[in-house]
């Protein structure tokens, strides 16, 4: 059944009315800006070289493009149904509301996963690992497996550490090892990661997504190195990362989602 057209009779006197022809023109607009964010943008930013070198830029960018990628979505479904349907702003609404309450509901979902999860973690912590002698908030594995990982929970946040690594790490390269983990906790990494890691979770079926999940997880782990820096020197950092393997080793140079930064995690220490 068509829609009869807006009279000017049927518009209280003062409103503010919006031509027809804007909201379409604007809907096309809003949907260029959210295909540009939802696709060549990330993968430009993902090739850059220059994050490397300012990691905190390249988190604000990635964090700027995933809000306003996801609020153009939002207006543009928005202005698409008030363009179908002007006379009916309930029922145009509609799309927009419930792709937001999607979007919101994975955020809620995956909070309540990672919570549940460190919760539990940090139980079996308690079984399997011993207090540090010497460190505070610090456990120690029974592993001969070099590992080092921070586990975030406010002020009950933990360092982890494996016997394996204590024994292999010289005094130099322990520090830079546990000031990285600890400015994860400090800095409260885990809260970066956690949209980027609910975005990939709604979208499991669009790369980028987990392109933007990889490229942050770099970011924040370059981040850290740069706070380790500052209590040791970069190539005593260098062979900590080698010693713990983590990602940035040669050979580790591309990960599923098509990220680079491991490589160049490790190139900008050895440069």
């Amino acid at each position: 059944m068509p829609v009869p057209p807006i009279t000017a009779a049927a518009v209280p006197s003062g409103a503010l009315v919006i031509p027809h022809g804007a909201i379409v023109w604007g809907a096309v607009m809003l949907w260029l800006v959210a295909l540009m964010l939802a696709w060549p943008v990330p993968v430009w930013l993902s090739r850059a070289t220059w994050p490397m070198r300012a990691p905190v830029i390249a988190l604000l960018v990635w964090q700027a493009v995933g809000l306003a990628g996801g609020l153009s979505m939002i207006g543009a479904l928005a202005l698409t149904g008030f363009a179908i349907a002007p006379g009916q702003p309930w029922l145009a609404a509609i799309p927009a509301a419930v792709f937001t309450i999607y979007l919101l509901s994975h955020l809620a979902v995956t909070i309540v996963q990672v919570t549940a999860q460190r919760r539990r973690h940090l139980q079996l912590l308690d079984m399997l690992s011993s207090p540090h002698p010497t460190r505070a908030r610090t456990r120690v594995l029974d592993d001969a497996v070099p590992v080092a990982y921070c586990l975030p929970r406010g002020a009950g946040s933990v360092t982890v550490l494996s016997q394996g690594l204590l024994d292999r790490l010289d005094a130099d390269e322990l520090v830079a090892v546990i000031a990285h983990e600890r400015a994860h906790v400090e800095q409260r990494h885990d809260l970066l990661l956690l949209a980027f890691r609910a975005w990939r979770s709604a979208l499991p079926w669009f790369p980028v997504a987990a392109l933007a999940d990889a490229e942050v997880a770099a970011l924040v782990e370059m981040l850290a190195d740069d706070h380790a820096r500052r209590e040791v020197r970069d190539e005593v950092l260098a062979r900590a990362i080698l010693q713990v393997g983590a990602s940035g080793v040669p050979g580790a140079e591309v990960d599923s989602s098509g990220s680079s930064r491991g490589s160049d995690r490790f190139k900008r220490l050895v440069a």
